[in-house]
């Protein structure tokens, strides 16, 4: 299990194919490196793709501080350089996204391209932050377990929950939730208290795509369609019958869109 030392902690990384451009991919919240497994095959043939956990979370180290979306990207950036991966094309889902944007905005020199699966440059409003805070103290007291059918049905669209299909995928996750210690929702604290960031997208250069599932409840597809109107350069695919987890609910087609961004930068 490759672990790298950078910006202070020991982030978890993997590494496919060996193409000259590099692809890094970050994951969303409670989830981990595994979630672009559908997206490694249609990329490691012509690119260098790493992934990596975000410390505190998957395998890599488990700290107690430092998990702040800002030290984040800076785990971020270090690991590029680290990896001689720079500039790179740029993958983030969620929580990824929300590192992403950062590091877009903020180290533009590492980035040949970035892609925001699902994500937003805004806070979730008062009512959901406050849910949020109350469903992370209860998971304190009474673990993950209880909690499971609801982080479903905010991970996913209610399309998939209905899909027989994607019966498969939604136990998958349902038993990898369940299996995450309680130190990880210090991960969700530092996700609900981050600030917004949407001032910096007018200093995001590089191309952008812009990928959101139409079923998405947690960044919707209106925050979408503002960021691609906002970022220079941007472009935007919304992905229809899927929520939060579009690149795992439909991978066909965001591995279409992904293909095409990143072939052309």
């Amino acid at each position: 299990m490759p672990l790298l030392d950078v910006n202070g902690t020991q982030l978890h990384y993997q590494i496919d194919g060996d193409g000259e451009q590099t692809v890094v991919m970050a994951h969303g919240l409670l989830m981990d490196s595994s979630m672009y497994d559908a997206q490694v095959p249609a990329l490691r043939g012509r690119y260098r793709v790493i992934r990596y956990d975000h410390r505190g979370q998957g395998a890599s180290q488990a700290t107690r501080d430092g998990l702040d979306m800002d030290t984040l990207c800076e785990d971020a950036a270090a690991l590029i350089s680290a990896l001689d991966a720079g500039p790179c094309h740029f993958v983030g889902m969620s929580m990824g996204g929300f590192v992403g944007l950062r590091l877009a905005a903020r180290h533009p020199q590492l980035l040949r391209s970035l892609t925001l699966l699902d994500s937003s440059a805004w806070i979730e409003p008062r009512r959901v932050r406050l849910r949020f805070h109350a469903m992370r103290l209860g998971a304190w007291v009474f673990g993950l377990k209880p909690f499971i059918p609801a982080m479903l049905t905010l991970m996913f669209g209610a399309s998939s929950l209905r899909d027989p299909a994607k019966a498969g995928l939604i136990a998958h996750w349902r038993e990898r939730l369940a299996s995450r210690p309680r130190q990880v929702l210090r991960a969700v604290k530092a996700v609900v208290q981050r600030t917004d960031v949407s001032a910096e997208l007018v200093n995001i250069r590089c191309p952008t795509l812009i990928v959101v599932g139409a079923e998405d409840v947690l960044t919707s597809p209106k925050h979408a369609a503002f960021m691609a109107k906002t970022v220079a350069n941007a472009t935007l695919v919304e992905i229809p019958a899927v929520g939060h987890s579009a690149n795992m609910e439909a991978p066909e087609p965001v591995n279409a869109a992904l293909l095409a961004h990143i072939g052309a930068g």
